[in-house]
């Protein structure tokens, strides 16, 4: 701030910040992303393992705690729990499952059932993949017409969003890498524990507010 002749108080506009070359070879990095994941199917995983190591390279020192600060453990465990959803699918396991237990019982305990499935697979892998197994799966107890269509398909995506923030899956995992907490471990296991009661209770709640009354 400064004073004029006249005795009147002047504020001085403050300077507009400037982006330096690493912020502005972020913003390319999220770009390139964006495009190429949307415009030319890119997978998104190996860009942006390749960007964040071009970054890297360009100020090696200047972030030196970043490598240290990813959570290998719950990168490794999710790649893991992908892969093994990935072999269930690709041999058969959970069409097997989900035939046998539309077979077996009544439609609404088989909706149950399923709604349970998917709020534990959901814990390990992505809502969003879980989803699109289950559905196919429940298509044959869809037909069947004992299970409100409307009703039955909002369980089962409730059931599998509502677990999101397990430390074992993609939203979980990130919740907890940019998480500043004192004891991350700590941390990890009050969402686990969170996540626990959520998959005892959530799938039996919905069942039976949405699933029964608009089924048959």
């Amino acid at each position: 701030m400064s004073r004029s002749t006249t005795g009147t108080a002047v504020e001085t506009a403050p300077a507009r910040p400037r982006l330096d070359r690493y912020q502005g070879t972020t913003l390319v990095g999220i770009f390139f992303l964006a495009v190429g994941s949307v415009g030319f199917g890119i997978d998104i995983g190996v860009s942006s393992v390749c960007v964040s190591a071009a970054l890297l390279l360009m100020a090696p020192k200047s972030h030196p705690k970043i490598v240290d600060n990813v959570a290998w453990p719950a990168v490794v465990l999710v790649c893991g729990m992908l892969t093994y959803m990935a072999v269930l699918t690709q041999n058969g396991t959970l069409d097997f499952l989900g035939n046998t237990v539309s077979a077996a019982v009544a439609p609404l305990f088989t909706a149950l059932i399923l709604c349970y499935a998917v709020g534990i697979l959901s814990t390990f892998a992505s809502s969003t993949a879980t989803i699109g197994i289950a559905l196919p799966l429940a298509m044959p107890l869809l037909l069947g017409g004992e299970v409100g269509v409307l009703g039955f398909v909002a369980a089962i995506v409730f059931s599998a969003t509502v677990v999101d923030v397990s430390p074992f899956s993609l939203h979980g995992v990130m919740i907890l890498a940019n998480a500043e907490v004192e004891d991350k471990i700590r941390f990890q296991r009050k969402m686990l524990a969170y996540c626990g009661v959520v998959v005892l209770f959530a799938p039996l709640i919905v069942w039976a507010l949405v699933v029964v009354p608009t089924s048959v």
